[in-house]
């Protein structure tokens, strides 16, 4: 049977010029940023947090205080959603709709355990520290028992990124625009069934008014 969560990252990317391909350009984002969002659920109830993490080539780690939201979640279902972002910023344009998200983004599917081994717990929380100081510090052993440190070993995982150079163009059949409506607006291509680089902006003229504002002239 296939895995719900695969089969989502497994599908073509739809602007496959942004995908991130190279795993260890991946692993790159991975290991420099601080915060992660992680997205958990429960009762089809969905719960979103972010929070510190490390990462040590294979799985993701974050702390936790021993009860919480998201302990009582994961203690009924271990699946989880992550999300990394770094670099943002927006690439600014004359239209409104011609405005970008500059941006490196990971997200994955994994699942959650928690760490119970002194050592690894350890070197988890080294690992989240480092991220903020080069100092070395010692957990009390007392403090280590109340902190739960849980690790995401990951299933799938994809990357994508927009404004860093030039992407590759788009080949034949990498944008399905199938599913979109007549006028809808495709970032970077324009209005569908309009020429790319004439215009992005889909003006209702039987209406008055371009659905897409410009900067004043």
């Amino acid at each position: 049977m296939t895995d719900p969560a695969s089969d989502l990252l497994s599908r073509p990317m739809r602007r496959r010029s942004r995908e991130i391909t190279d795993r260890a350009e991946i692993d790159a984002i991975l290991a420099s940023d601080r915060v992660l969002h992680l997205a958990l659920a429960r009762d089809n109830v969905p719960f979103l947090v972010p929070v510190f993490y490390g990462f040590d080539g294979k799985a993701l780690y974050v702390h936790s205080a021993s009860a919480g939201t998201k302990i009582e979640i994961l203690k009924a279902n271990n699946r989880v959603c992550f999300e990394v972002t770094t670099e943002n910023g927006v690439v600014t344009a004359e239209a409104a709709c011609d405005f970008e998200a500059k941006h490196r983004t990971v997200i994955g599917f994994g699942r959650a355990s928690f760490v119970d081994d002194v050592a690894e717990k350890t070197r988890a929380l080294d690992l989240i520290v480092s991220r903020f100081t080069d100092r070395k510090f010692d957990y009390p052993a007392e403090k280590l028992g109340i902190t739960k440190v849980i690790r995401i070993d990951i299933d799938s995982i994809k990357g994508k990124a927009y404004g860093f150079g030039e992407p590759r163009p788009e080949q034949p059949g990498e944008t399905d625009l199938s599913d979109q409506p007549p006028n809808a607006v495709i970032p970077g291509r324009g209005p569908k069934g309009h020429e790319p680089g004439i215009s992005r902006c889909s003006e209702r003229r039987d209406s008055g008014f371009a659905s897409c504002a410009r900067a004043p002239e």
